[in-house]
């Protein structure tokens, strides 16, 4: 699979000065983590989740989540295990490329009886979210999963969820991140990416940002995710991919944006309309929220609704300008450090300052692309919804 892999090659071209690349559920971990991109919760109790799977997959989707925690009643918790190792041997018969597939689970115990009774389709899973991770919660997590892992031959990843009331109160969130840290940090080679929970943040204490908010206005949720970012962001080899929080607004229409937009995608003067587009269906402050994540040390985002999926990609791809500023830092004979103007002649590039950001960037070069110098976001979400 590859992002931006339902544009014809023709339009990539005329998009990309480079493509993303091609990688697998076999990839390497670090580019895994970086290709999650708009990772798609699912109830696992949708009767046709594997066409589901497949028609999104088909509209651009590299990452989803199947839920059998909060979307769905704690009455229909059996039932939705028996359909997901139904739909899962539907997906392995069709043969088709799929999304990463993760199965977000309520107790340890699920990990190994799942895996177990998916027999041999277990290869189209790449592993488990686990909620409310805390030390204490997470560890018994982490070994019913590399003891399935073990078990059925096939590599699992772990997606931990951080959204506990301990994580969230002052009094108990240094406590609380510092036993996150040891526990993530003996499994590392599990942990595929730590993911943000920020509605039970705000269930908390009784809150819900507007559709005019980001996360980043509520100030006691910015509070959890800067310290979050602090312990387990760092950019010095111990830190780990941390996810943007899930943006939860949507209209209901199927066909969200006004049909002359997914026509001529390269007409000149659209991004006025775009954005109109955009702000009529309560997307704007999702785009301002992407940004902000980015901002804050995040990467990719948790999402509900296939409408969102195509915006985080586009606001992933790597500008001209930003690829042209890291290939100079990264160069060979900058490794003595210094300072120099930047190509775009706009701005210092500090070598050594600047190294994280421009590995970071290469990383989300290879996985998203660079797109050419005159395209941006507009020109890519349309080429997109035009697919």
């Amino acid at each position: 699979m590859r992002h931006f892999g339902q544009i014809s090659p023709t339009v990539r071209d005329s998009l990309f000065h480079q493509e993303p690349c091609e990688f697998s559920a076999a990839s390497p971990a670090r580019t895994l983590a970086a290709a999650l991109g708009a990772t798609l919760y699912s109830p696992a109790t949708r009767p046709k989740l594997a066409d589901d799977v497949l028609k999104l997959a088909a509209r651009g989707v590299v990452s989803m989540v199947l839920c059998l925690e909060d979307s769905i009643d704690d009455a229909e918790v059996a039932e939705a295990e028996e359909n997901l190792v139904r739909q899962f041997a539907e997906l392995d018969a069709c043969g088709e490329e799929l999304p990463l597939l993760f199965i977000r689970v309520r107790e340890p115990g699920q990990i190994p009886d799942l895996v177990e009774r998916l027999g041999p389709s277990v290869r189209r899973l790449s592993g488990f979210v686990l909620p409310k991770f805390t030390e204490e919660r997470g560890v018994p997590f982490l070994e019913a999963l590399a003891d399935a892992e073990t078990a059925s031959g096939q590599r699992l990843f772990a997606m931990p969820v951080l959204e506990s009331p301990e994580l969230l109160h002052l009094e108990t969130r240094t406590e609380t991140l510092t036993g996150i840290a040891a526990t993530v940090d003996k499994y590392r080679e599990r942990v595929l990416a730590l993911r943000l929970g920020v509605t039970d943040f705000c269930s908390a204490y009784g809150l819900r940002r507007s559709p005019d908010m980001t996360a980043y206005d509520v100030q006691i949720v910015a509070a959890v995710i800067a310290d979050v970012v602090n312990v387990l962001g760092r950019a010095d080899g111990t830190g780990f991919t941390v996810t943007g929080p899930v943006w939860e607004y949507f209209r209901l229409q199927e066909r969200m944006f006004k049909p002359q937009l997914r026509r001529s995608p390269f007409m000149e003067g659209r991004a006025e309309e775009l954005r109109a587009t955009l702000i009529e269906h309560d997307l704007d402050g999702l785009l301002r929220e992407i940004e902000l994540d980015r901002a804050n040390g995040l990467q990719g985002k948790t999402c509900i609704h296939p409408s969102h999926v195509l915006p985080v990609h586009a606001l992933s791809v790597v500008s001209h300008e930003e690829f042209s500023d890291a290939q100079d830092i990264l160069r060979p004979e900058r490794g003595g450090g210094g300072v120099m103007r930047s190509a775009y002649t706009n701005k210092m590039n500090e070598v050594k300052p600047h190294r994280a950001w421009a590995e970071r960037t290469l990383l989300r070069a290879q996985v998203f692309g660079v797109a050419r110098e005159e395209v941006g976001f507009v020109e890519l979400l349309t080429a997109g919804l035009s697919g």
